[in-house]
């Protein structure tokens, strides 16, 4: 069995997701390192290519977002026939008004935005709707108008499973609160903030989704042209790189297992603007990596 496609039960769903999931940012909204072509989101062509090759691959979980711009409507119209081979998952809280996203948490907002997602990905139900925060999480939790809405939506059949997106302490109130079934966190090997709160979800039968799993590109090939600029963790990145022998692939391909060896992730979300890319993070989980090197590594980064 390939590691990215092995799956983990998230007991408070009763489903299984596979390890590697899709995070689908890229194919609806410029996104990435670098400026201009490197942040360009694919055109409906490429977008489709994207999306097949997921499902193709054996991935089932589809992560996406109303903030993500085209992503939503390009999930319904390539994989409309394809949808029983997934389990879909989006966000409320950030609205898109492209180019640009606004925030809006209140009762009447996200209830609407709900029903948009429903028409805009043409099902009678979402699997899983996530709270999207944004500058002031603690007050979007303390007025509660946005939970009041997911649970109506989630009485009223739009809705299976409630989860949120978030970090640190706010995440572990809503982890404690028992509302949630799903939390998506950002946890790599560079910043393993939230790994307190993936035990904690673990014993509590809540799944995990990780974003930023490979640290918006740190982690990848994608930033060795970026290595003469300034850039949060390079010194860290960069004796990475070395512990590797400066291999942009071997750098993921550590950071993969990294987050494979930890139980109470249910899966990592990675996006790809390229579909080629979708099955070589897979090889990459493949491959062997020593308990020595990953040492070495959390040496590093935990220095």
């Amino acid at each position: 069995m390939k590691r990215a496609l092995e799956k983990r039960e998230i007991p408070r769903i009763g489903a299984a997701v596979t390890f590697l999931g899709f995070g689908a940012l890229e194919i609806g909204r410029d996104w990435g390192l670098g400026d201009g072509r490197e942040r360009q989101k694919p055109d409906d062509r490429q977008a489709e290519k994207v999306l097949h090759a997921v499902l193709d691959a054996g991935i089932n979980l589809i992560d996406t977002a109303s903030a993500y711009h085209r992503s939503e409507e390009r999930i319904v119209k390539f994989l409309s026939s394809r949808r029983h081979e997934f389990i879909l998952a989006t966000k409320c809280g950030e609205h898109s008004k492209e180019p640009d996203t606004y925030y809006d948490f209140s009762y009447r907002a996200v209830k609407e935005s709900i029903d948009r997602s429903l028409k805009q990905l043409q099902t009678d139900v979402i699997d899983i709707m996530q709270i999207h925060f944004g500058p002031d999480p603690e007050r979007v939790i303390d007025e509660g108008e946005t939970l009041a809405a997911m649970k109506d939506a989630q009485r009223e059949g739009k809705i299976r499973y409630l989860g949120a997106s978030i970090d640190g302490e706010l995440a572990t109130r809503l982890i404690e609160s028992g509302e949630f079934d799903v939390m998506q966190m950002g946890y790599n090997l560079l910043d393993q903030t939230n790994e307190k709160n993936i035990a904690l979800c673990r014993e509590k039968g809540i799944g995990v989704f990780i974003r930023s799993g490979l640290a918006a590109g740190l982690l990848s090939a994608r930033v060795l042209p970026h290595l003469n600029e300034q850039f949060k963790h390079k010194k860290k990145v960069l004796a990475l790189l070395e512990l590797v022998g400066g291999n942009g692939d071997q750098l993921t391909a550590l950071a993969l297992q990294f987050l494979y060896r930890n139980p109470g992730i249910s899966s990592i979300l990675v996006g790809s603007k390229r579909p080629e890319r979708i099955g070589q993070n897979i090889a990459l989980l493949q491959q062997e990596i020593s308990d020595h090197l990953l040492e070495k590594a959390l040496e590093i980064v935990n220095d």
